[in-house]
């Protein structure tokens, strides 16, 4: 059974910074992993994902060049360092593990295992 716990959501002014991180239990080193989010009223959407050997990442456009994906698979951990934050970044934060042999990274139906989600809240 696989167990996700995202930490380190609040409320940060905009401009500034917050790094989640998602802790697992179970496997998932040899897995892609990936954060989406849900701001209120709106659907959830893929942010940025990461490939088990650490060589392959990629983003959504709204946060390319702000937000960084990274792993620490000796830790079972998975992060994602935001940066410049602004208010529409708003929302509760997930991070899942994808389903194996899925390449349809942008999706949530190829992640099979979710987190509870932590808020992060960007004031203006």
């Amino acid at each position: 059974q696989v167990q996700l716990v995202e930490s380190g959501g609040g409320l940060v002014q905009a401009g500034g910074s917050l790094r989640l991180t998602c802790a697992a239990s179970g496997p998932t080193v040899l897995f892609a992993m990936g954060w989406f989010r849900q701001a209120p009223g709106k659907e959830r959407e893929f942010i940025a994902t990461i490939d088990w050997t650490r060589t392959s990442t990629a983003y959504a456009d709204s946060v390319k060049g702000r937000f960084t994906i990274s792993r620490d698979n000796a830790k079972n951990t998975v992060y994602l360092q935001m940066n410049n934050l602004k208010p529409e970044d708003t929302a509760v934060y997930y991070c899942a593990r994808r389903r194996s042999g899925m390449y349809t990274y942008q999706f949530e139906k190829s992640y099979e295992y979710w987190g509870q989600g932590t808020q992060v809240t960007v004031s203006s």
